[in-house]
């Protein structure tokens, strides 16, 4: 993916790593689009960062993001990138029903058939583009579990084989696929996940996530070094030491 002179969508952009990845791709030179569900976050983006873009999408919403994709391909014909950013966690009791699954529920509805409906959405135009990428955002928790957030990991493990399947049908296409894998960010992923010592200050994976597709423009995961503890341990050989380390650091290290 190219780094500058793009139209880029990024849907769950209104704070955390969205927000900061919109900012950066937008002083980088590309035309950015940030999407969100609630309009006065929207209104104080515009009004804080005036070259901005923005369009209401609510992405655990199929009516909606229908309605956005017209929205945004008819504002922004040119566009070429789709970042699947949006996303939610939740900590989940599996002893019980009534622990997880509603919550399991919105977790899926929100982190996986959000980025297959934005896709199917957007596909058919970005396709036309002589030059088109999908982004897809994952996890470090795709490849190793926190255990008190299930449905996240499952979901974010299906973003990544989603993203290994798609490259494959998309490969004789103009759309290239890659996947954002973040570690532990801090951001509101959940709560206290701001002051984690665990976690990587937002603006250092920003810089590294804009380092790494700068200089490796043809990759196709986006790993920052923090995340590779998690991506590769059962490669290494030492998973079961990086899932125990994983859930005895911090019981709430999101990703």
């Amino acid at each position: 993916m190219r780094t500058s002179e793009n139209t880029i969508f990024i849907p769950g952009a209104t704070s955390g790593i969205g927000l900061a990845l919109a900012i950066r791709l937008h002083d980088a030179g590309n035309t950015v689009i940030v999407g969100g569900r609630r309009a006065e976050l929207l209104d104080e983006i515009s009004k804080l960062h005036p070259g901005l873009d923005t369009v209401q999408i609510d992405t655990a919403d199929a009516a909606s993001i229908a309605s956005a994709a017209q929205d945004v391909i008819a504002r922004h014909p040119d566009l070429n990138v789709l970042v699947t950013m949006a996303g939610i966690m939740r900590v989940e009791d599996w002893t019980s029903p009534a622990g997880f699954l509603g919550t399991a529920e919105e977790v899926v509805t929100t982190n996986l058939l959000g980025p297959i409906r934005l896709i199917g959405a957007f596909i058919e135009h970005l396709r036309a583009q002589p030059d088109a990428t999908i982004m897809t955002v994952s996890s470090g928790l795709a490849f190793a579990p926190l255990g008190v957030t299930p449905t996240y990991n499952a979901s974010k493990a299906a973003v990544h084989m989603l993203s290994e399947s798609i490259r494959l049908q998309l490969a004789d296409t103009t759309v290239r696929v890659i996947e954002l894998q973040p570690p532990a960010v801090r951001t509101g992923l959940l709560p206290g996940q701001e002051n984690s010592s665990f976690a990587m200050p937002l603006d250092e994976f920003v810089d590294e996530v804009m380092m790494i597709l700068a200089e490796q423009p043809h990759a196709t995961e986006i790993q920052v070094e923090n995340v590779k503890f998690l991506r590769y341990g059962e490669a290494r050989g030492d998973y079961d030491h990086v899932v125990a380390t994983l859930n005895r650091l911090d019981p709430h290290a999101g990703a």
